[in-house]
């Protein structure tokens, strides 16, 4: 066996020794005639809550097959909480957008329709799809939540009591992300990040988000980002500061 398999599946099966994991077609097909493993070979696991194992191919076929677990290799971390709330874009960017929001520590994503937003459909289950492979690539031992979409008046009504959010300005009002991440008076409290769309919040959406409680504007230098930019620049300026923490996953709208 490899001292350390390469190859890593996230998996949505309970991890424990010898315990017997089923590939579905995909995963059968990428470890059999994308990456030629064959019985015998070992790759790495995960699946959000036992941690990483290491898990040997006995069987493989080109539409099936099967897993047992040998080993723990790295125990279960704590997992990232960190909120963010996007509006859909175009394809190939909100494709981008979720990949680096899942490497940089999102915990939890939810699409967000605005005023300005594409209504071009979201396709969920294709982002929770690009967020796990993101996970495989980047050795996280969970991935994201990823909502389905939801228009943006409905999160704000069903907001939970005790997460700040801190939405991106692109007016210039709001403060250094930085600087109010470190005079926070509740550095503990629970946090999220709302990045709008392609031109921008409506005047009515920024007035709204100015006068709620729980919300902040915050800036992101003097230069107008693309909001996959964005995305990527808050949630650096927040891992460098912060690290892995985080909002709570939104549990309460139906």
């Amino acid at each position: 066996m490899s001292a350390d398999p390469k190859i890593r599946l996230y998996l949505d099966h309970g991890l424990s020794p010898d315990v017997i994991l089923t590939l579905n077609a995909d995963q059968a097909h990428y470890l059999g005639s994308v990456m030629r493993q064959k019985p015998g070979s070992h790759i790495r696991v995960f699946n959000g809550r036992d941690g990483e194992w290491v898990a040997r191919v006995n069987e493989l076929s080109r539409k099936s097959g099967l897993l047992v677990a040998t080993t723990q290799r790295r125990p279960q971390l704590a997992v990232s909480r960190t909120w963010v709330l996007m509006t859909p874009l175009k394809k190939a960017r909100f494709d981008f957008a979720i990949e680096k929001a899942t490497e940089l520590g999102a915990g939890h994503i939810t699409p967000v329709f605005t005023a300005n937003t594409d209504p071009n459909r979201v396709n969920a289950d294709r982002l929770r799809a690009i967020a796990r492979e993101a996970s495989e690539q980047c050795e996280r031992l969970d991935c994201p939540i990823i909502d389905d979409a939801l228009d943006l008046s409905k999160v704000l009504q069903a907001w939970p009591d005790d997460t700040l959010l801190f939405f991106a300005d692109e007016t210039g009002s709001g403060e250094s992300l930085g600087n109010i991440l470190k005079d926070l008076d509740k550095p503990e409290a629970n946090h999220a990040f709302l990045i709008g769309p392609e031109g921008g919040f409506s005047v009515n959406e920024l007035e709204k988000l100015k006068n709620l409680p729980f919300s902040l504007p915050v800036g992101l230098g003097p230069r107008i980002l693309r909001a996959e930019t964005a995305v990527c620049a808050v949630l650096s300026v927040y891992q460098a500061i912060a690290g892995d923490g985080g909002s709570r996953p939104l549990s309460n709208i139906e």
